[in-house]
């Protein structure tokens, strides 16, 4: 399909006529933007960005041990059922906004447009800082975790640590960690038709790499659960000083909640998708709900398959889940640079011309390497201090889930009677389930921030809180000292 920047267009006429403009960039016109980015993506490709960012085999064995020491597999087995229910609300109250304003700018376009002329700068500055802070928070805390899993299968390839196995330091960790960085920098420079079937590929290595260990881990699992074990056990010796049940069970949920996130990025790709305003919220949706049913089989079947053992299939079995992470965070840098591009192209962030260009491939090739620099440098803060380093990344989860509740929290406030459905729409159960979403993101944020450890000393304090509100500081200390005087709120680039 032609855009006004091609030099030659090329068009199929049917019966005398031009065949009708693709549904998501005639939606992009009527918002006031140019279709600056090639537009390419099917609705599968904009899914598979999602849910391999999503990317159960990266969260659910990353954070598993978690799930058993809060609860055990009591609170993994039901916890991911409750966290689930409650984020398709979020998912499909995301999905009802994208469809009726498809753009890469995604969430503070959204709380823009909803919150309404008096409020939109404010709303468009807290929403945006918090969603791209919260995306370079992920795509930190992912590839610090390959990092980190790569020092393990090298440490356990060499003999362990019985054995004498070659053990990296803090050093080697993060330069692994600027390694990964770049190959994502360099795989994200790529044309989006390259990218599209790298994400493709992602998503396909997620749902059979589950499968995958299903019939490996049976091989090398050195300990096997009873049913009643699995559906009755409740852990409550943490060892953290924490003896009530239903803390101890919430506690649990974590793992579930830190697992589904980062679903936003079929929205950020929505100028990039075909008929987006149908394609975007089916990518949000599916994304979704595909990994509630394929986490849902791996934490079955993991808290069966209790341990993958230290020899050869160990190994294997973590190669497996270290692929699913660096596609993750490949993923991860690609809703970034989206995110960049549309956020600069409105020019709330600083040297916003720069970020918003795209190359002759149709890719916002600064906002790539934004992403890549920025997630480099939030990851060097280990090198000081992990508990300031965990702190840092905590903001992956609620900075991302804030921003998530914010242009819901519009849509069913001071835009209920004004907001105009698209395509894809919850009817008259939208400001319903909208509501539901806002309340289980404010409770999800105070859980959050709860102490995790007993009694509460610097090494065991709980600093999400202190984080999110540092990061709240300094984005509303910028808006009064400077961003009030030039944001404005999203601004059109073409002539109505």
């Amino acid at each position: 399909m032609g855009t006004e920047n091609d030099t030659v267009t090329v068009h199929v006429v049917t019966n005398g006529h031009p065949p009708p403009l693709d549904s998501g960039h005639a939606r992009l016109r009527e918002l006031g933007y140019k279709q600056e980015l090639k537009r390419d993506l099917s609705v599968l490709s904009n899914f598979a960005f999602s849910f391999s960012i999503i990317s159960v085999l990266t969260g659910v064995t990353t954070l598993y041990n978690t799930g058993l020491n809060y609860g055990g597999t009591v609170s993994l087995v039901y916890g991911w059922f409750v966290a689930s229910a409650f984020t398709m609300t979020v998912a499909l109250s995301m999905a009802e906004i994208c469809s009726s304003y498809p753009t890469s700018g995604g969430l503070y376009y959204w709380s823009a447009k909803l919150a309404g002329p008096t409020w939109a700068p404010f709303a468009s500055w807290i929403t945006g800082w918090f969603n791209i802070v919260g995306q370079w928070a992920v795509t930190t805390s992912v590839d610090f975790s390959l990092a980190q899993l790569i020092q393990v299968i090298i440490l356990l390839s060499t003999g362990g640590k019985n054995g004498g196995g070659y053990e990296g330091s803090k050093y080697v960790v993060i330069a692994f960690h600027g390694g990964i960085l770049l190959l994502h920098g360099i795989i994200n420079s790529l044309p989006i038709s390259l990218l599209s079937f790298l994400g493709q590929l992602a998503a396909i290595w997620n749902v059979l790499g589950v499968f995958v260990l299903m019939i490996v881990i049976p091989s090398v699992s050195t300990e096997r659960a009873s049913a009643k074990f699995v559906f009755t056990h409740f852990n409550a010796e943490n060892g953290d000083g924490i003896n009530s049940r239903p803390y101890i069970f919430l506690l649990g949920l974590l793992m579930s909640q830190y697992t589904l996130t980062g679903y936003d990025a079929s929205a950020h790709m929505t100028e990039e998708t075909k008929d987006a305003d149908r394609n975007g919220p089916k990518g949000i949706i599916s994304a979704v709900g595909i990994s509630i049913i394929v986490g849902w089989a791996e934490i079955f079947y993991l808290a069966f398959k209790r341990r993958y053992g230290t020899g050869v299939g160990g190994i294997i079995c973590l190669g497996i889940v270290a692929v699913a992470i660096f596609f993750c965070g490949m993923s991860s840098v690609t809703s970034n640079s989206r995110m960049a591009y549309a956020f600069s192209r409105d020019g709330a962030m600083p040297l916003s011309s720069l970020w918003h260009k795209v190359n002759k491939q149709e890719v916002p090739i600064y906002a790539v390497w934004l992403s890549v620099i920025v997630s480099f440098c939030m990851a060097l803060t280990s090198l000081g201090s992990i508990v300031a380093f965990e702190a840092m990344v905590s903001i992956a989860t609620i900075g991302l889930y804030i921003a998530y509740a914010l242009p819901i929290f519009f849509r069913v406030t001071l835009a209920r009677k004004h907001f105009v459905p698209g395509p894809f729409n919850l009817g008259g159960y939208g400001v319903i389930v909208g509501w539901v979403a806002v309340i289980w993101v404010v409770a999800i944020s105070i859980l959050f921030s709860l102490p995790v450890s007993y009694p509460i000393t610097i090494e065991t304090l709980n600093y999400t809180p202190i984080a999110v509100g540092c990061l709240l500081i300094l984005v509303v200390s910028y808006w009064i000292i400077a961003g009030r005087l030039w944001f404005k709120g999203p601004i059109t680039n073409i002539q109505k």
